[in-house]
């Protein structure tokens, strides 16, 4: 969703990128995630050298999540799904990276059992069973929890003021060497809650400005949210915490550079927008959560060099799974494999012995 084109609004479309060596018509797959551009997905070419048909499909909010809604990004990729049930295919399989994880688990407890008639903000929003078309089998490469889950792992408790990110406690510090790395467990138990209870002012702010927005029909339905300092967990700089084969430092770079940078995770939303995709306790696309509530066989899939996905994550799915998912480690591998041939053939492989 353009946020100002007159010319998408008034005709609007997703867009995907489609490969199809198989005339037979029985496996397809699809690739997708809320925001990120899948159409140069380093699966695309492995998949069609192996004879499998793949779509990799962007959201109506393809490199845009200032107004994202999940339940709206799930449509999306229900359109996805009934384009290949369309073409013939027997066989779906959703392949959730990273992002892509909790909205393919999210979609898929949907598609089973369809709930929703709101967003988290409590407005009516039209949604059909025929918007769901069930998948056969969900595959989750290096897939986060969840946005709201990976954002309260990841924002900086020590931002006192919302409005001045200036303004900090140097008790929540994480890079202030005063309290590592190694970081103190006990420490690091304050951290994650004082982490969580930001994250929870927010969203409160958030629900109190829609409120007001909804008894005054006079004013504006929703505003601009801006959210600063969002890059700092501590298991970039404590490689004992959640341990891996991973190096120091963030998949972005620098995380003390990027947390005070002017872009990041969650820096730009609208109060609605926010409520579905960063609110621990209203947005409803919490990727194990979603997924224990489903009924097809689950791949997943661990990056164990990954820099924002971590065992306890990967552990998650496993457990919400459990008795039908299958674990596979792809060792000594980051979150971004393209560029490591041995390692792209390696997960195209795995991916097609186990989906077919």
């Amino acid at each position: 969703m353009e946020s100002q084109s007159g010319i998408q609004m008034s005709n609007p479309r997703i867009y995907g990128r489609w490969e199809d060596p198989e005339p037979a018509r029985r496996v397809a797959y699809l690739v997708i995630h809320p925001t990120n551009n899948f159409m140069g997905h380093y699966l695309l070419e492995p998949l069609r050298q192996r004879g499998r048909a793949i779509l990799a499909l962007n959201t109506r909010y393809l490199g845009n999540d200032s107004m994202l809604l999940m339940e709206r990004a799930i449509q999306d990729l229900g359109a996805g799904v009934r384009f290949l049930r369309q073409q013939g295919f027997h066989k779906v399989v959703l392949i959730g990276n990273s992002g892509g994880g909790s909205l393919v688990s999210f979609y898929q407890q949907q598609a089973e059992r369809l709930t929703i008639s709101t967003t988290p903000d409590g407005r009516r929003i039209d949604l059909h069973p025929d918007d769901f078309p069930p998948a056969d089998a969900v595959a989750l490469l290096c897939a986060h929890l969840g946005r709201a889950r990976t954002l309260a792992d990841m924002i900086d408790p020590a931002v006192l003021d919302e409005h001045d990110p200036a303004k900090t406690d140097p008790d929540f510090d994480m890079f202030d060497v005063r309290h590592g790395p190694p970081y103190d467990e006990d420490w690091l138990i304050r951290y994650r809650t004082a982490q969580q209870a930001r994250v929870r002012r927010i969203a409160q702010c958030a629900v109190n400005a829609i409120a007001s927005f909804d008894t005054d029909p006079s004013n504006v339905n929703d505003q601009a949210l801006l959210v600063h300092r969002t890059m700092a967990d501590p298991r970039n700089l404590d490689l004992t915490i959640d341990s891996n084969d991973r190096a120091v430092g963030s998949i972005w770079g620098n995380p003390q550079t990027i947390n005070r940078g002017p872009n990041g995770t969650a820096r730009w939303s609208t109060f609605r927008s926010f409520l579905s995709q960063w609110s621990l306790d209203h947005s409803r696309a919490d990727g194990p959560a979603c997924l224990a509530e489903t009924s097809v066989p689950v791949l997943n899939m661990d990056y164990t060099a990954d820099q924002i996905v971590f065992p306890s994550g990967i552990a998650a799915y496993s457990r919400a799974a459990s008795g039908r998912c299958t674990d596979v480690k792809i060792r000594n591998v980051g979150h971004y494999p393209q560029g490591n041939d041995q390692a792209v053939k390696e997960i195209a492989e795995k991916l097609v012995e186990w989906g077919g």
